[in-house]
């Protein structure tokens, strides 16, 4: 019996972690291989909050690409107190900057420089973000220790997202990598239009109890952590219903393995090479149907840009997940390391020059 394939219009990644220096040369390559675009978060060291910054970071990426490579990346800024609105302004006009990033400071890796009181000193940037079409992205989560970490996103919700909908309905929003049923009951409500999510692989295929199984994981730890059964099963019917408001987003966050593996490791999953098959299992258990508009048409209709031209071919062949990577100067641990996945990407057709690529990532295992 031949093998089950599946072509669909080659995605974008809405949410990418691409590091920096050799980190950056060691991981682009993976999210190249497949996706077309990528937004990529501004959470360096220093945070890219310029212009100037943001496009001098688009050309490191772009230098770490294979030489014919066609991945355009589309950079955001990191949205601070002292974020202008004459930044906001430049940002739109260059064409290279497609958002704002909100990191509630403290709330994950390099956030430190994040938003202290959103309200109290961001609102005008916001209300130019707002008149200039330039979507917020939000990392969704409070930083109140003295609020559960499984509530933090229901509590941001409820809070300062809605809030802020409320004040600025003009206002596009994407909320980042949603963990809970509370997530999507507030998107579903946004009738505006305005408001969208982003969803990972693992939110999508895990639950909390992962993170324990075995003994402590540290590579099933990210931020937002990894929430209950029900709410895992709200995200898989959100994303498979058809809803234009939901989209692929992998936020996929490498960190050497050391840093990981540590007393206090690192929050963040790697998924880029493996996350395109690992949302095909997911949908292949509800409908296969849904998957191009999730992977492929959402993200680009939301932003106001034109669906890719090429296409992605999927074939169900069971493979093994290798182990480790390169990573700057150690290794970084996929998400499903040494497990066997059902789906595998077989081919690559990039809609510019018709030139088919085979897909690259077993060469650039450890």
């Amino acid at each position: 019996m031949d093998s089950l394939r599946l072509s669909i219009v080659q995605p974008d990644d809405w949410h990418l972690h691409l590091r920096d220096g050799n980190g950056l040369a060691s991981v682009a390559p993976h999210s190249a291989s497949v996706f077309k675009r990528a937004i990529v978060m501004p959470n360096l060291k220093p945070p890219i909050t310029t212009l100037p910054q943001a496009l001098a970071y688009r050309e490191r990426i772009l230098k770490a690409l294979p030489p014919d490579s066609t991945f355009t990346p589309l950079m955001t800024l990191y949205l601070t107190d002292h974020t202008t609105t004459s930044e906001i302004k430049l940002a739109k006009k260059s064409g290279a900057v497609f958002a704002v990033k909100l990191y509630p400071a403290g709330a994950t890796t390099n956030s430190q420089a994040g938003v202290t009181d959103l309200f109290g000193k961001c609102m005008p940037v916001l209300e130019e973000m707002a008149r200039s079409s330039l979507p917020l992205l939000v990392h969704g989560e409070v930083v109140d220790t003295s609020v559960d970490i499984f509530d933090r996103e229901k509590v941001f919700i409820d809070t300062i997202l809605s809030p802020l909908v409320t004040k600025l309905p003009q206002l596009k929003v994407v909320m980042e990598h949603i963990t809970t049923r509370d997530a999507v009951e507030f998107v579903e409500s946004v009738t505006s239009g305005n408001v969208a999510a982003t969803v990972t692989p693992q939110h999508l295929l895990l639950n909390r109890n992962a993170i324990f199984q075995g003994g402590l994981q540290p590579h099933f730890y990210c931020l937002p952590v990894l929430k209950r059964e029900h709410h895992r099963q709200a995200l898989i019917k959100a994303v498979t219903s058809g809803s234009k408001k939901y989209f692929l987003g992998t936020d996929s966050a490498p960190h050497e393995k050391r840093a990981k593996e540590a007393s206090c490791g690192c929050a963040g999953i790697y998924s880029a090479p493996v996350a395109l098959p690992l949302y095909a299992q997911v949908f292949e258990e509800a409908t296969l149907d849904m998957l191009e508009a999730f992977t492929s048409l959402n993200g680009p209709n939301f932003y106001g840009l034109p669906a890719n031209k090429g296409t992605v071919t999927l074939v169900k062949t069971p493979w093994c997940v290798p182990t480790a990577y390169s990573f700057d100067s150690g290794t970084v641990v996929p998400i499903c390391a040494g497990k066997t996945i059902q789906w595998s990407v077989e081919s690559v057709i990039n809609g510019e020059d018709s030139c088919e690529k085979k897909n690259e990532l077993d060469s650039l295992q450890v």
